[in-house]
Protein backbone atom coordinates (compact mmCIF):
# COMPACT_ATOMS: atom_id res chain seq x y z
CA UNK A 1 0.00 0.00 0.00
CA UNK A 2 2.16 2.94 -0.92
CA UNK A 3 2.06 6.11 -0.18
CA UNK A 4 0.25 8.96 -3.50
CA UNK A 5 3.22 11.05 -4.53
CA UNK A 6 1.05 14.16 -5.27
CA UNK A 7 0.10 14.49 -1.50
CA UNK A 8 2.46 17.67 0.72
CA UNK A 9 4.57 16.87 3.48
CA UNK A 10 2.05 18.23 5.85
CA UNK A 11 -0.70 15.32 4.61
CA UNK A 12 2.41 13.20 5.08
CA UNK A 13 2.73 13.79 8.64
CA UNK A 14 -0.55 13.75 9.16
CA UNK A 15 -0.20 9.94 7.16
CA UNK A 16 2.77 8.97 9.40
CA UNK A 17 0.89 10.05 12.91
CA UNK A 18 -1.68 7.24 12.79
CA UNK A 19 -0.71 5.31 9.96
CA UNK A 20 -3.58 2.85 8.97
CA UNK A 21 -3.64 -0.82 9.84
CA UNK A 22 -1.77 -3.12 6.94
CA UNK A 23 0.24 0.01 6.35
CA UNK A 24 2.20 1.02 3.59
CA UNK A 25 5.62 -0.49 1.45
CA UNK A 26 8.58 0.18 2.95
CA UNK A 27 8.93 3.34 -0.23
CA UNK A 28 6.82 5.12 2.34
CA UNK A 29 9.19 5.57 5.12
CA UNK A 30 10.71 8.32 2.97
CA UNK A 31 7.78 10.32 3.04
CA UNK A 32 7.17 9.49 6.60
CA UNK A 33 10.27 10.66 7.95
CA UNK A 34 10.03 13.73 6.18
CA UNK A 35 6.50 14.25 7.18
CA UNK A 36 6.90 13.46 11.06
CA UNK A 37 9.75 15.36 12.37
CA UNK A 38 7.12 18.05 13.71
CA UNK A 39 5.82 15.78 15.77
CA UNK A 40 2.55 14.45 15.89
CA UNK A 41 0.33 17.18 18.60
CA UNK A 42 -1.64 14.12 19.73
CA UNK A 43 -2.19 15.68 23.25
CA UNK A 44 0.58 13.55 24.97
CA UNK A 45 -0.80 15.91 28.11
CA UNK A 46 -4.52 14.65 28.56
CA UNK A 47 -5.99 13.66 31.66
CA UNK A 48 -4.08 10.92 33.62
CA UNK A 49 -0.85 11.62 31.80
CA UNK A 50 1.62 9.27 29.01
CA UNK A 51 1.65 5.60 30.89
CA UNK A 52 5.27 5.31 29.30
CA UNK A 53 6.12 1.49 30.18
CA UNK A 54 4.25 0.50 32.78
CA UNK A 55 1.20 3.26 33.47
CA UNK A 56 -2.01 4.37 31.93
CA UNK A 57 -3.60 7.62 32.19
CA UNK A 58 -7.36 7.74 32.96
CA UNK A 59 -7.99 5.10 35.48
CA UNK A 60 -8.19 1.25 35.13
CA UNK A 61 -11.68 0.40 34.61
CA UNK A 62 -15.54 1.66 33.54
CA UNK A 63 -18.28 0.83 36.31
CA UNK A 64 -18.74 -2.76 34.77
CA UNK A 65 -16.52 -5.06 37.28
CA UNK A 66 -14.17 -7.87 34.83
CA UNK A 67 -14.21 -11.31 36.68
CA UNK A 68 -13.02 -13.38 33.50
CA UNK A 69 -9.48 -11.89 33.01
CA UNK A 70 -7.53 -15.24 31.13
CA UNK A 71 -5.61 -17.65 33.75
CA UNK A 72 -2.11 -15.78 34.48
CA UNK A 73 -3.27 -11.99 33.82
CA UNK A 74 -4.63 -9.67 35.88
CA UNK A 75 -6.77 -6.36 34.45
CA UNK A 76 -4.42 -3.20 34.10
CA UNK A 77 -7.16 -0.98 31.89
CA UNK A 78 -10.33 -1.01 30.64
CA UNK A 79 -13.42 0.23 28.52
CA UNK A 80 -16.35 -1.80 28.79
CA UNK A 81 -18.44 0.86 26.54
CA UNK A 82 -20.90 0.74 29.17
CA UNK A 83 -22.20 4.81 29.64
CA UNK A 84 -25.36 6.37 28.32
CA UNK A 85 -26.62 5.24 24.74
CA UNK A 86 -25.55 7.84 22.13
CA UNK A 87 -22.79 9.58 24.34
CA UNK A 88 -19.07 9.44 22.82
CA UNK A 89 -16.21 7.46 23.26
CA UNK A 90 -14.66 8.36 26.95
CA UNK A 91 -12.11 11.68 26.51
CA UNK A 92 -10.15 10.46 28.41
CA UNK A 93 -8.94 7.35 27.22
CA UNK A 94 -9.83 7.86 23.56
CA UNK A 95 -9.34 11.04 20.87
CA UNK A 96 -11.06 11.37 18.30
CA UNK A 97 -9.24 11.41 14.74
CA UNK A 98 -10.71 13.69 11.93
CA UNK A 99 -9.31 13.35 8.21
CA UNK A 100 -9.67 11.87 4.72
CA UNK A 101 -6.35 12.21 3.07
CA UNK A 102 -6.11 8.42 1.95
CA UNK A 103 -4.10 7.73 5.72
CA UNK A 104 -1.29 5.99 3.36
CA UNK A 105 -3.51 3.50 1.17
CA UNK A 106 -6.03 5.64 -0.52
CA UNK A 107 -9.01 5.17 1.45
CA UNK A 108 -12.41 6.64 0.65
CA UNK A 109 -13.59 7.56 3.91
CA UNK A 110 -13.25 10.88 5.92
CA UNK A 111 -13.29 10.44 9.65
CA UNK A 112 -14.98 12.49 11.95
CA UNK A 113 -16.17 12.51 15.69
CA UNK A 114 -19.88 13.20 14.68
CA UNK A 115 -22.30 10.81 16.54
CA UNK A 116 -23.45 8.87 14.03
CA UNK A 117 -20.35 7.57 13.29
CA UNK A 118 -18.82 7.12 16.80
CA UNK A 119 -21.26 6.40 19.60
CA UNK A 120 -21.87 4.34 22.89
CA UNK A 121 -25.53 2.12 22.22
CA UNK A 122 -26.46 -0.83 24.50
CA UNK A 123 -22.99 -0.99 25.90
CA UNK A 124 -21.04 -1.33 23.36
CA UNK A 125 -18.74 1.40 20.91
CA UNK A 126 -20.35 1.73 17.50
CA UNK A 127 -18.30 2.92 14.76
CA UNK A 128 -20.62 3.03 11.71
CA UNK A 129 -19.47 3.98 8.26
CA UNK A 130 -21.94 6.05 6.27
CA UNK A 131 -22.17 6.43 2.13
CA UNK A 132 -22.72 9.99 3.28
CA UNK A 133 -19.26 12.49 2.59
CA UNK A 134 -21.11 15.32 4.32
CA UNK A 135 -19.65 18.00 2.58
CA UNK A 136 -15.94 16.92 3.59
CA UNK A 137 -13.08 16.99 1.05
CA UNK A 138 -11.02 13.76 0.35
CA UNK A 139 -7.90 13.67 -1.29
CA UNK A 140 -10.04 12.45 -4.53
CA UNK A 141 -12.39 15.09 -4.29
CA UNK A 142 -15.54 15.11 -2.77
CA UNK A 143 -15.65 12.40 0.26
CA UNK A 144 -18.19 9.45 -0.42
CA UNK A 145 -18.25 7.86 2.81
CA UNK A 146 -17.76 9.13 6.77
CA UNK A 147 -16.23 6.68 9.56
CA UNK A 148 -14.29 7.06 12.26
CA UNK A 149 -11.23 6.23 13.86
CA UNK A 150 -9.72 6.68 17.88
CA UNK A 151 -6.48 5.74 19.72
CA UNK A 152 -5.19 5.98 23.19
CA UNK A 153 -1.95 7.96 22.49
CA UNK A 154 -0.55 10.02 25.27
CA UNK A 155 -3.47 8.43 27.68
CA UNK A 156 -2.89 3.94 27.43
CA UNK A 157 0.78 3.28 26.27
CA UNK A 158 2.30 -0.05 27.62
CA UNK A 159 4.75 -2.35 26.77
CA UNK A 160 3.93 -5.84 27.28
CA UNK A 161 0.57 -7.22 28.19
CA UNK A 162 -2.55 -8.93 26.90
CA UNK A 163 -4.29 -6.83 24.29
CA UNK A 164 -7.77 -7.63 24.49
CA UNK A 165 -11.55 -6.43 22.55
CA UNK A 166 -14.57 -8.35 21.85
CA UNK A 167 -15.96 -7.27 18.28
CA UNK A 168 -18.56 -7.80 15.62
CA UNK A 169 -17.48 -6.79 11.91
CA UNK A 170 -18.88 -5.20 9.20
CA UNK A 171 -19.20 -7.22 5.79
CA UNK A 172 -19.25 -5.85 2.14
CA UNK A 173 -16.41 -5.40 -0.65
CA UNK A 174 -14.13 -2.41 0.09
CA UNK A 175 -15.36 -2.45 4.43
CA UNK A 176 -11.89 -3.25 6.58
CA UNK A 177 -11.93 -3.01 9.91
CA UNK A 178 -9.07 -3.26 12.31
CA UNK A 179 -7.80 -2.93 15.83
CA UNK A 180 -3.92 -2.76 16.41
CA UNK A 181 -1.51 -0.96 18.47
CA UNK A 182 1.45 1.02 16.92
CA UNK A 183 4.91 2.70 18.59
CA UNK A 184 4.40 5.46 20.91
CA UNK A 185 7.82 6.33 19.81
CA UNK A 186 6.45 6.99 15.86
CA UNK A 187 6.95 10.91 16.43
CA UNK A 188 10.86 10.42 16.41
CA UNK A 189 11.40 7.06 14.33
CA UNK A 190 8.64 7.17 11.69
CA UNK A 191 7.03 4.15 10.63
CA UNK A 192 7.82 1.51 10.48
CA UNK A 193 10.69 1.98 12.60
CA UNK A 194 8.20 2.53 15.44
CA UNK A 195 6.62 -0.89 15.09
CA UNK A 196 2.45 -2.00 14.72
CA UNK A 197 1.10 -5.08 15.60
CA UNK A 198 -2.18 -5.95 14.17
CA UNK A 199 -4.35 -7.98 16.56
CA UNK A 200 -6.98 -7.86 13.97
CA UNK A 201 -8.17 -6.68 10.73
CA UNK A 202 -10.36 -7.85 8.50
CA UNK A 203 -11.23 -7.88 4.75
CA UNK A 204 -15.67 -7.42 4.43
CA UNK A 205 -15.15 -9.65 1.24
CA UNK A 206 -12.98 -12.65 3.01
CA UNK A 207 -15.78 -12.88 5.82
CA UNK A 208 -14.64 -15.65 7.39
CA UNK A 209 -10.95 -14.39 7.86
CA UNK A 210 -8.90 -12.33 10.43
CA UNK A 211 -4.93 -11.48 9.74
CA UNK A 212 -2.68 -10.99 12.34
CA UNK A 213 0.16 -9.00 11.73
CA UNK A 214 3.79 -7.38 12.79
CA UNK A 215 5.30 -4.54 10.96
CA UNK A 216 9.18 -3.10 11.62
CA UNK A 217 12.25 -2.18 9.94
CA UNK A 218 12.34 -4.84 7.07
CA UNK A 219 9.02 -6.77 7.01
CA UNK A 220 6.04 -3.89 6.51
CA UNK A 221 3.35 -3.29 4.16
CA UNK A 222 3.27 -6.70 1.83
CA UNK A 223 6.13 -8.00 3.42
CA UNK A 224 4.75 -7.72 7.09
CA UNK A 225 5.17 -10.91 9.08
CA UNK A 226 1.27 -12.09 9.24
CA UNK A 227 -0.85 -15.25 9.30
CA UNK A 228 -4.73 -15.89 9.20
CA UNK A 229 -7.60 -17.67 11.54
CA UNK A 230 -10.37 -19.35 9.11
CA UNK A 231 -13.26 -19.28 10.95
CA UNK A 232 -14.67 -23.07 11.23
CA UNK A 233 -17.84 -24.30 9.39
CA UNK A 234 -17.45 -21.43 6.95
CA UNK A 235 -19.00 -19.03 9.46
CA UNK A 236 -18.08 -15.42 8.53
CA UNK A 237 -17.19 -12.86 11.54
CA UNK A 238 -19.94 -10.31 10.73
CA UNK A 239 -22.41 -13.05 12.16
CA UNK A 240 -21.42 -12.46 15.92
CA UNK A 241 -19.26 -11.18 18.27
CA UNK A 242 -15.50 -12.36 18.15
CA UNK A 243 -12.78 -11.83 21.04
CA UNK A 244 -9.45 -10.69 19.15
CA UNK A 245 -6.23 -10.83 21.47
CA UNK A 246 -2.62 -10.30 21.41
CA UNK A 247 -0.31 -11.95 23.67
CA UNK A 248 2.83 -9.50 23.95
CA UNK A 249 5.75 -10.48 26.39
CA UNK A 250 9.34 -9.64 25.62
CA UNK A 251 10.42 -11.62 22.49
CA UNK A 252 7.21 -12.59 21.40
CA UNK A 253 3.71 -11.34 20.22
CA UNK A 254 1.16 -14.45 20.08
CA UNK A 255 -2.45 -13.94 18.37
CA UNK A 256 -5.68 -15.37 19.21
CA UNK A 257 -9.06 -15.76 18.00
CA UNK A 258 -11.53 -16.71 20.79
CA UNK A 259 -8.70 -18.08 22.81
CA UNK A 260 -7.38 -20.02 20.08
CA UNK A 261 -3.97 -19.36 19.19
CA UNK A 262 -3.13 -19.12 15.91
CA UNK A 263 0.35 -17.34 15.39
CA UNK A 264 3.30 -16.51 17.48
CA UNK A 265 5.94 -14.43 16.67
CA UNK A 266 9.51 -13.97 17.57
CA UNK A 267 12.78 -12.45 16.81
CA UNK A 268 13.62 -15.90 14.61
CA UNK A 269 10.71 -15.06 12.27
CA UNK A 270 12.76 -11.81 11.11
CA UNK A 271 14.70 -11.50 7.71
CA UNK A 272 17.82 -10.86 7.70
CA UNK A 273 18.45 -7.30 8.56
CA UNK A 274 14.76 -6.48 10.26
CA UNK A 275 14.85 -5.17 13.53
CA UNK A 276 12.70 -6.40 16.67
CA UNK A 277 11.42 -3.44 17.43
CA UNK A 278 8.73 -4.62 19.94
CA UNK A 279 10.64 -3.44 23.46
CA UNK A 280 8.91 -0.07 24.32
CA UNK A 281 5.70 1.05 24.75
CA UNK A 282 3.05 0.94 22.27
CA UNK A 283 -0.79 2.67 21.99
CA UNK A 284 -4.29 1.20 21.10
CA UNK A 285 -6.42 1.79 17.67
CA UNK A 286 -9.92 1.05 16.11
CA UNK A 287 -10.86 2.09 13.11
CA UNK A 288 -13.63 0.94 10.47
CA UNK A 289 -11.84 1.89 6.92
CA UNK A 290 -13.73 2.15 3.73
CA UNK A 291 -11.70 1.08 0.37
CA UNK A 292 -8.04 1.51 -0.29
CA UNK A 293 -5.71 -0.57 -2.25
CA UNK A 294 -5.89 -4.05 -0.12
CA UNK A 295 -9.56 -3.80 0.49
CA UNK A 296 -10.59 -2.57 -3.05
CA UNK A 297 -13.47 -0.22 -3.22
CA UNK A 298 -17.01 -0.81 -2.33
CA UNK A 299 -18.79 -2.02 -5.55
CA UNK A 300 -22.37 -2.50 -5.85
CA UNK A 301 -22.87 -5.55 -4.17
CA UNK A 302 -21.46 -3.61 -0.90
CA UNK A 303 -24.29 -1.91 1.41
CA UNK A 304 -24.63 0.47 3.59
CA UNK A 305 -24.40 1.35 6.76
CA UNK A 306 -22.12 -0.88 8.15
CA UNK A 307 -21.45 -1.12 11.32
CA UNK A 308 -18.29 -2.29 13.60
CA UNK A 309 -19.43 -2.99 17.21
CA UNK A 310 -16.86 -3.03 20.36
CA UNK A 311 -17.92 -4.36 23.37
CA UNK A 312 -15.20 -3.96 25.43
CA UNK A 313 -11.25 -3.45 25.00
CA UNK A 314 -9.21 -4.50 27.78
CA UNK A 315 -5.11 -4.56 28.92
CA UNK A 316 -4.11 -7.55 30.95
CA UNK A 317 -0.72 -7.52 32.66
CA UNK A 318 1.28 -10.58 34.52
CA UNK A 319 0.71 -10.28 38.43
Amino acid sequence: MLFMNRRSSAQARSLCAFLPSGACLAAALVLCNAGCSGGLGSGSSAAGGVGGTGGAGGGTTTSTTVTDAPPGWVLAWSDEFDTADGSAPDPVRWTLLEGGDGWGNEEREYYTSDPDNVHIEGGSLVITALKDGKGHSCWYGPCQYTSARLHTKGKLQRQHGRFEARIQVPTGKGIWPAFWLLGSNIDDVGWPTCGEIDIMENLGSEPGLAHGSLHGPGYSGVAALTDLYTLPDGAAFADASHVFAAEWEPQVVRFYVDGTLYETRTPADLPAGGQWVFEQPFFVLLNLAVGGQWPGDPDASTTFPQSMKIDYVRLYERP
